[in-house]
């Protein structure tokens, strides 16, 4: 008898124990990083909304380059990021992490990275990467590539793309997401000729008139996906939070449209009326279907 109330004790305090393990976690808040890109910064702090509002969990988001954030959840000091670019935009990154995190859903398919130029600039003069070796498309273009942050994917691929398509003669111009989109849209207002690195989904789809040109040799890959990773354990520690992230999946047109109104109001009223116009895809994704 005295061995059974002891049993019964022993059960009772190891469940009061993981109660009490559980109740810590869902103090402590979610940590997500991200990088300041457009489609990183709308579908991560839609997905905190979604986790405080919806979930009763706090959140708090910290802002790096993309390789602290593959290091930070890899380490544990992050407990996941919203933008990995896969299989080649990131691949680096990935490959140093894979055995130390957790892929938990994917945010979009069909994500592309490019060269874009200008509609005015005629397709006959600009069309292919390969037509920037013409000369006087190089001295329209006074020989610059407009590109992005030094450590992104994108950047590592275009320099690549430089050598592949023999572009000796040009300067990639490293600077950030916003430095290269001030240089677009000073050029657009002046219909100067320009050629920028860029990616899809982005908001400046719906604001410039812009194309991609072709890149034969594929250097700058084909269509990706964009992935959730998080730290060991995650998903055991926060399932109610994994299994909304993992049903979380977004249309390129609707995150577009969601970026393009972040740029025309806020990043917070766009997401709250993204919310507001999408109750079913809503609910789907935090399990009330």
């Amino acid at each position: 008898m005295i061995k059974k109330i002891l049993s019964m004790g022993l059960a009772a305090a190891m469940a009061s124990s993981v109660a009490t393990t559980a109740l810590a976690q869902d103090a402590t808040p979610v940590k997500i990083g991200w990088s300041a890109w457009s489609d990183a910064e709308f579908a991560t702090k839609l997905a905190a909304k979604l986790i405080e509002d919806e979930l009763g969990q706090d959140v708090e988001l910290v802002q790096t380059d993309v390789a602290p954030l593959y290091q930070g959840v890899s380490r544990g000091d992050l407990d996941l990021m919203m933008m990995a670019w896969l299989p080649q935009t990131h691949a680096d990154y990935y490959a140093r992490v894979k055995d130390d995190v957790e892929t938990i859903g994917t945010v979009y398919d069909g994500a592309k990275l490019g060269w874009i130029v200008p509609n005015y600039i005629p397709e006959d003069m600009i069309s292919s990467i390969e037509d920037l070796s013409k000369d006087e498309v190089k001295e329209k273009l006074d020989s610059t590539i407009q590109g992005i942050d030094p450590g992104a994917g994108l950047t590592r691929l275009s320099q690549q793309a430089v050598k592949d398509y023999g572009l000796d003669d040009y300067n990639l111009q490293i600077s950030s997401e916003a430095g290269m989109l001030t240089t677009v849209d000073r050029a657009m207002r002046s219909e100067d000729w320009f050629v920028a690195t860029s990616w899809s989904p982005h908001w400046m789809f719906g604001k410039y008139d812009v194309r991609y040109i072709e890149d034969p040799k594929k250097s700058l890959g084909e269509a990706e996906h964009v992935d959730i990773l998080a730290r060991k354990g995650f998903q055991e520690d926060r399932p109610e939070v994994a299994a909304f992230l993992s049903r979380m999946k977004l249309p390129i047109s609707d995150l577009e449209a969601g970026m393009f109104n972040a740029q025309e109001t806020s990043y917070e009223e766009a997401v709250a009326q993204y919310i507001e116009d999408h109750p079913d895809q809503v609910d789907a994704w935090v399990g009330k279907d």
